[in-house]
């Protein structure tokens, strides 16, 4: 079964950092771009960062670009999001997502995603 799964969310004071982790299992991960997506209460879904199989090539959303860096590492299976100088406007549930070879930022384009995690960003 494939499993994608969040970590590293939680609260976060604004202008602070945190680091999430999306470990992958169950899919050839070096074949599969890599997505950030998230959701705050009473919006829609946003595209945040992505990153090709590959590692080399990756793209960010203009509201984060400057502050958020997308990473993989593909001998752990793992995707990675560096958030800093977070604001309140972060806060949101953050999920991964996979899609074989080529990337997307729609969100309806990918075929996994994991369950997401929680990041708050408050005083």
């Amino acid at each position: 079964q494939v499993r994608l799964v969040e970590s590293g969310g939680g609260l976060a004071r604004p202008g602070g950092s945190l680091r999430l982790s999306c470990v992958v299992s169950g899919l050839p991960f070096a074949d599969y771009a890599m997505a950030w997506f998230r959701q705050a209460p009473d919006t829609e879904r946003e595209y945040v960062a992505l990153i090709n199989p590959e590692g080399d090539l990756v793209n960010r959303a203009d509201s984060v670009r400057g502050r958020f860096t997308i990473s993989r590492d593909n001998a752990k299976n793992t995707v990675y999001l560096q958030m800093n100088v977070l604001k309140p406007e972060d806060t949101a549930v953050y999920y991964c997502a996979a899609r074989h070879q080529i990337w997307n930022v729609n969100a309806d384009e990918y075929q996994y995603w994991g369950l997401g995690t929680q990041v708050t960003v408050s005083s």
